[in-house]
């Protein structure tokens, strides 16, 4: 199979789709691997690495595109990008098509087969390809959160750890999977008040165990969401469900009743967000207020540390890629469920559940269009 590896588009997304562990895993096994120039640099990763790895080099992304029939990358094709997909070529990366229906159409009507990362899931639950990159997002989001929370970045002037004598920052985390407990892991190293709400009791009682009184968790429902946000100096939104667009949990009202200064971190921005008055931004614009609370919404954020995040991404990817090159989509989705249910589209049908529910389509089985 040809494989080919654009450059990223996106604002400031320096990752990229493969490393060259990864082209040297595809091209032993007989697989040709088509690198766009310079496509590496963001992640500190050479043109000169990918070729030594067994990569052929291609000045050009639109003849990276025109040749290969499986595109591997890391977020979403843009509308710069659509022109250049074709019918039966295979796009594997993040897709998250619940917050993009505009591209969900255009890979439908162009017959695109669209393989995303965030749905890929074993039979335990897991989201292998999500996981790496919720890690990062996780432990960013108190990072950037805590940024934001000085006065300068118009936040309301609060150190998370505090200092003797001073309150504690005041930390919220909605949801309490891999996103919700990186986060908590960095709050509380930073000394901060931490509290996790989620609806899984198990995850609560491993928390509980974990932290053996560090933090707090809370059963999350409307009353306690709306207490916690209230009384919150950093809300990170740490809620997904997979291929689904992220259920609005907080809601504006709530919002307003924040102080001055706030902060909200929605890390589930790409899957359309779990705080109302959430839209994405960019890392060049990454924050706005509303009712005078600060909202950092980046829907990449794990772009601001490519080299970190580039590895980790690709340690998770490249099983499912090999897959994928070695036996093409049909055998590759047949002979693996996790593979099988990371098929988005295919033959201008949707065969994910959630997906179709959410761009208002018909759902076809992935059996049935194979």
């Amino acid at each position: 199979m040809i494989i080919g590896v654009p450059t990223e588009v996106k604002v400031r997304e320096y990752r990229i789709g493969m490393v060259p562990a990864g082209v040297r895993i595809l091209v032993s096994r007989g697989h040709n691997v088509l690198v766009q120039q310079g496509a590496g640099i963001g992640s500190g990763i050479s043109d000169d690495d990918f070729v030594k790895a067994g990569a052929s080099i291609i000045t050009s992304r639109d003849e990276v595109w025109k040749r290969a029939e499986m595109i591997v990358k890391v977020k979403e094709p843009l509308p710069e990008e659509y022109p250049h997909m074709r019918e039966g070529q295979i796009v594997y990366t993040y897709l998250h098509l619940a917050a993009a229906p505009e591209l969900g159409k255009v890979m439908l009507d162009r017959k695109v087969t669209g393989v995303a990362y965030e749905t890929i899931e074993t039979v335990d639950g897991k989201l292998p390809l999500l996981t790496p990159m919720s890690a990062v997002a996780g432990r960013m989001a108190v990072q950037v959160g805590a940024g934001c929370l000085e006065k300068a970045h118009g936040g309301k002037g609060v150190l998370l750890g505090g200092v003797p004598g001073v309150r504690r920052g005041r930390v919220t985390i909605i949801g309490g999977g891999v996103v919700g407990q990186n986060a908590a892991r960095i709050a509380v190293g930073f000394g901060a008040q931490v509290t996790v709400l989620d609806v899984n009791r198990d995850v609560l009682a491993y928390l509980d165990d974990i932290y053996q009184g560090r933090l707090a968790t809370l059963h999350s429902d409307p009353h306690t969401i709306d207490e916690a946000v209230r009384n919150s100096d950093l809300l990170i939104g740490a809620v997904l469900v997979a291929g689904a667009r992220a259920p609005r949990l907080v809601s504006e009202a709530m919002v307003a009743t924040m102080e001055p200064g706030s902060v909200i971190v929605d890390v589930a921005v790409d899957q359309g967000g779990c705080v109302e008055t959430c839209r994405p931004t960019t890392h060049d614009n990454p924050t706005y207020m509303v009712h005078g609370v600060v909202h950092y919404a980046v829907a990449n954020m794990p772009g601001a540390v490519s080299r970190t995040s580039t590895f980790a991404l690709c340690n998770a990817t490249i099983g499912y890629a090999r897959m994928l090159a070695d036996h093409g989509l049909v055998k590759a989705a047949r002979s693996d469920r996790a593979l099988a249910r990371g098929v988005n589209t295919i033959a201008g049908h949707c065969p994910h559940e959630a997906v179709a529910g959410a761009l208002g389509v018909e759902h076809r089985t992935l059996e049935s269009l194979l």
